[in-house]
């Protein structure tokens, strides 16, 4: 998921050179799978264990966040975002989009009063400006997971963005070792090619009408929608955090996922493509 890693759009590599994947390729793929099988364990019992793993991802990718914006002497109130977090993520999934939107609100109105009682002036608002990107950015944008998760198929929906976002990654990453020659976004990142974003398609299309045929019982098309929507949504996320990352003079954001980086490492491209995934399943299913 970073500029660094085998990610949505895949390593562009010369004719002749080895690719270079920047990771250890072999701690990568078992922490994938064991990621995968956590999610898959969660959602298998009942969606609540689900709802308390994404609490605790992007609690976590919070905490990332606000020490990698400390480079920059932003300070997050995380306290509140913290507490906010898991107000909307628990709300999203009970009590529909309404909570989502008005448990954001109150996040941000919540981390904002807590930094101008810390203390006011030019920094105050800076730290304020910050809260609220940081609500909006990781807890709001995981809420939509919850409203997918809330739907009668929810956990197979969940089940088939989970596994969208692996293909994309795993397309995009195999594509992108064997024929990628031409870089996507060099100047953001270098690695990422227009070989490896096709290889995303392909992987993610399939995956999607496999899930919609499947999981879903709907037409394939909107499998093929979903398998276009998906590596668009991922790779601009993807390049977003790595823009992130090259203004904060970041490698990785954080480093508790060895041969990932960080949850937020892993979260960046899943974020964006979450609100599109929920809108088309809700208005296809």
């Amino acid at each position: 998921m970073t500029d660094t890693s085998s990610t949505a759009a895949g390593d562009s590599t010369s004719a002749g050179r080895a690719p270079k994947a920047g990771r250890n390729l072999p701690a990568a793929i078992a922490v994938g799978l064991g990621l995968l099988a956590l999610v898959a364990a969660s959602l298998a019992f009942r969606p609540e264990f689900f709802v308390l793993l994404a609490t605790v991802a992007v609690g976590a990718a919070l905490w990332e966040l606000a020490q990698a914006f400390k480079r920059r002497d932003l300070h997050l109130p995380l306290l509140p975002l913290l507490v906010g977090t898991v107000g909307i993520l628990v709300s999203s999934f009970y009590s529909g989009p309404e909570a989502l939107f008005v448990s954001f609100m109150l996040t941000v109105a919540g981390a904002v009063v807590w930094r101008v009682i810390d203390g006011s002036g030019t920094a105050a608002v800076r730290d304020a400006a910050a809260a609220t990107f940081a609500a909006a950015y990781l807890p709001f944008m995981a809420g939509f997971v919850m409203l997918m998760l809330a739907a009668p198929d929810g956990r197979v929906r969940v089940l088939i963005f989970i596994l969208l976002a692996v293909a994309n990654d795993v397309g995009g990453y195999v594509a992108g070792v064997l024929f990628g020659r031409h870089p996507l976004a060099p100047s953001v990142s270098p690695k990422k090619s227009w070989e490896g974003l096709a290889g995303s398609f392909v992987l993610a299309t399939a995956v999607g009408v496999v899930g919609a045929v499947v999981g879903l019982g709907v037409s394939p098309l909107v499998g093929v929608a979903l398998g276009v929507l998906a590596p668009l949504t991922a790779t601009i996320g993807d390049l977003a955090e790595s823009m992130i990352k090259r203004d904060l003079e970041l490698k990785d954001m954080g480093s508790l996922l060895p041969g990932h980086g960080g949850i937020l490492d892993r979260l960046d491209s899943m974020l964006l493509t979450a609100p599109f995934v929920y809108v088309l399943l809700a208005l296809a299913v």
